[in-house]
């Protein structure tokens, strides 16, 4: 009898401890926990996420209603911000401690009450951790191994995944099958953030820009700050009228104003690990803008990555690696290009609510702060700096070589794609002729030519095939970038030269041809065509022509379709643009 009551008494201790550590939890200033769906129901997938600013997290510790505690499997995320994500399956009905752990001391924790009440949806600001949730939550959404592809045919099956949104179905209505989310290039950035600002009640601002001139960058409108989300449970219907109004509004010129430029969406942020989070963005001085999802550290076993994703005129979105063929970069009047993080809209001002100024993100915000440095930089300094955040070790020249050629050819396979898309819908519109744009404006137009062409996809195949066949001679005129063990530069720019070349008859893609048959070309092939390939980006020409076939080659035989004559007479006078690897002036 006395055993049974020391455990009782036990039991009883145990369940006062549980119930002043759940009255007592509490969240840290640097990290935060968030759980969803924001209502929590018994035996229904409840997720868990806890961020960190500070740095890296070990464990997620739970206490369930009875009393038993256990660590969570997680999975983790980069950093900064660091993130730990894990899941129940079937909870069942009362309260549950969660704890975020560093080196075996809580640093943050938060009670979920199951079958219960709402749980936190964060301050209704763009704070801290607002902000620190939200570049996890990219980092998660748009995760996989670093070796596989990651393609989809637009947002939509992105968001509609529960292992990949953590905020599916967070408002619990279904709500995440009642609206379309086919963003293309400058939209997607915007959409993601109205998505989030709607889940967890925030405002979301954005402005109408110029797309600039030769001599200027772009310049944007007054602020549009819309605040349906804040202190609202908002509908789908709600997200879908703002998300429409929004996307009408932004454009590529958004990511291109100057740096100095505080009347913009986006503001500069320094070439550092540190400020480089998940969902900062990427616009090139041409119009296409990328949002970091992604950094892969270095070991001794493999080469770091920046990955990225963006989306194209046909709403598809992929992931891609950093490199100068998919992140061009320019000193240029006409544009103020590089990574930049967004103005969040804060509190105050007659309307309620205003963007952001510079000023906003300094050391003490927490956040990313504010710098021009990338104003100063040339091409090469730009990609110098950033090879070294993402290797800082440095790489073995054969080892920069394979990685260059990776990403390559990760540019050709998303292209087989994009000219695909383009060839199902002329088959599906026979004697369809989609109006060719004059001048660059092939590069920035709306419509079947914006869906279907691949000017600005192609230029950068072109440049990206000069920059892999120029890593010999980059070998000699730069060793101090690779780890040449002892090498001189020319021993080691000769070995790459004879690995280029084997490759070129290794590396193949694929596509169909106009009669269905497989088409294999090797790489050492699509540098042969590289001519053509400059006059290649037409839909109204047969696949064959998309890929550089001439009369001259095999697989033109099955080509039955080309571009009217006057388009073809324009192209050729396009084609110094192309062979140059030179954006047209504005």
């Amino acid at each position: 009898m006395l055993r049974v009551k020391v455990l009782l008494l036990l039991f009883v201790l145990a369940l006062a401890d549980s119930a002043w550590a759940l009255s007592a939890c509490k969240q840290g200033e640097a990290v935060r926990i968030w759980s969803s769906p924001l209502v929590a129901r018994p035996g229904e997938r409840l997720q868990i996420m806890a961020v960190a600013t500070d740095g890296e997290l070990s464990d997620l510790l739970l206490t369930d209603p009875e009393g038993r505690r256990s660590r969570l499997p997680a999975l983790n995320g980069g950093g900064p911000p660091w993130s730990l994500r894990a899941s129940l399956t079937s909870p069942i009905a009362g309260r549950y401690l969660i704890e975020a752990e560093r080196a075996g001391r809580v640093v943050a924790c938060n009670d979920v009450n199951v079958g219960g009440k709402a749980g936190w949806r964060g301050s209704g600001r763009w704070d801290l951790a607002a902000q620190a949730f939200y570049a996890a939550w990219v980092e998660h959404l748009f995760d996989a191994p670093s070796e596989a592809s990651l393609s989809f045919p637009s947002l939509e099956p992105v968001l509609r995944d529960p292992n990949r949104n953590f905020l599916y179905d967070f408002l619990h209505g279904g709500e995440d099958i009642q609206f379309p989310a086919k963003p293309d290039c400058a939209e997607l950035s915007f959409f993601l953030r109205g998505y989030f600002a709607w889940k967890l009640g925030l405002p979301i601002g954005y402005r109408a820009c110029s797309r600039g001139s030769a001599r200027s960058a772009p310049r944007c409108g007054p602020a549009e700050i819309n605040s349906s989300f804040v202190g609202v449970m908002a509908t789908p219907a709600t997200f879908r009228r703002v998300s429409r109004r929004l996307m009408d509004r932004v454009s590529s010129g958004g990511g291109r104003t100057a740096l100095d430029d505080q009347a913009s969406d986006f503001y500069p942020v320094a070439l550092d690990r540190a400020a480089l989070w998940p969902g900062t963005v990427y616009a090139d001085p041409y119009g296409h803008t990328l949002i970091i999802v992604k950094w892969v550290s270095q070991t001794t076993q493999h080469s770091g990555l920046l990955l990225a994703v963006d989306a194209q005129p046909d709403n598809s979105v992929a992931r891609k690696r950093f490199w100068e063929g998919n992140f061009l970069f320019a000193k240029t009047a006409s544009a103020g290009p590089g990574f930049k993080a967004y103005r969040v809209p804060v509190a105050g001002g007659a309307k309620g609510w205003h963007p952001a100024p510079n000023s906003a993100f300094s050391e003490n915000s927490g956040l990313p702060c504010y710098s021009r440095e990338q104003a100063d930089l040339t091409s090469e300094e730009f990609y110098d700096r950033m090879e070294h955040l993402i290797n800082p070790r440095g790489l073995d020249a054969e080892d920069a070589y394979a990685v260059t050629l990776d990403a390559l050819m990760e540019q050709l396979e998303t292209r087989v794609r994009s000219v695909d898309n383009g060839e199902s819908y002329m088959r599906q519109h026979p004697g369809t002729i989609v109006p060719m744009p004059r001048g660059r404006a092939i590069f920035e137009t709306s419509g079947l030519w914006e869906d279907y062409s691949t000017p600005a996809r192609d230029m950068r195949i072109l440049i990206a095939l000069k920059v892999l066949a120029d890593l010999p001679a980059r070998t000699r005129r730069n060793p101090e970038l690779y780890l040449l063990r002892g090498e001189s530069p020319a021993v080691a720019a000769a070995r790459i030269e004879r690995l280029h070349n084997q490759r070129l008859k290794e590396r193949f893609i694929t596509y169909t041809r106009s009669d269905g048959s497989p088409c294999h070309l090797s790489l050492g092939e699509i540098y042969e065509r590289r001519s053509e390939l400059e006059i290649a980006y037409n839909p109204n020409d047969c696949v064959e022509r998309r890929w550089g076939a001439s009369p001259a080659t095999p697989d033109f035989a099955a080509c039955h379709r080309q571009a009217p004559a006057e388009q073809r007479r324009r192209m050729e006078e396009y084609r110094p643009w192309f062979r140059e690897t030179r954006w047209p002036a504005r």
